[in-house]
C-alpha cells in the first residue's frame, strides 16, 4: 500500500487555483482525517489490550496461571448469599455423631535386633 503525500500548499498556491481544486483538495483532506482518526482509535485499543496482557503475565512473576484471571472491579458489592444457601451447620462432625476409628492391633509379636 503505497502512500502519497500531499502537495505543499501555501497561501500563494491556494489563492491562484480553482474552486474545483479547491473542494477537491478539502475532500481529499477530510478523508485522509477520518483514515487518520480511524487508525488511531484502533491503535489506542490495541494499546489497552497490551497493557491488560502485560498485567497479567506471569513468565517473570511468582504467580501461577491461575491467577492471571481478571479480578472483579471493587465498586460492585458482594452478592448476599441467598436463605437457603446460607450454612445452618458448622463444617466437620456434627453433635452427636459417634464417629469411626481404627481398630487398634493387638501388640507387637517380636523385635528384630539384628
Amino acid at each position: 500500500m503505497e502512500k502519497r503525500l500531499p502537495p505543499k500548499l501555501d497561501r500563494e498556491i491556494l489563492k491562484q487555483l480553482g474552486t474545483e481544486q479547491l473542494v477537491e483538495i478539502i475532500i481529499d483532506q477530510g478523508k485522509s482525517i477520518e483514515n487518520l482518526t480511524n487508525r488511531v482509535v484502533e491503535l489506542e485499543k490495541e494499546i489497552e489490550k497490551l497493557k491488560v496482557s502485560r498485567d497479567l503475565e506471569t513468565i517473570t512473576l511468582s504467580t501461577p496461571p491461575s491467577g492471571d484471571i481478571l479480578k472483579k472491579t471493587e465498586d460492585k458489592q458482594e452478592e448476599k448469599p441467598e436463605e437457603n444457601q446460607i450454612r445452618k451447620r458448622k463444617p466437620g462432625a456434627q453433635p452427636g455423631h459417634r464417629g469411626k476409628r481404627r481398630k487398634v492391633f493387638g501388640g507387637v509379636d517380636r523385635i528384630d535386633l539384628r
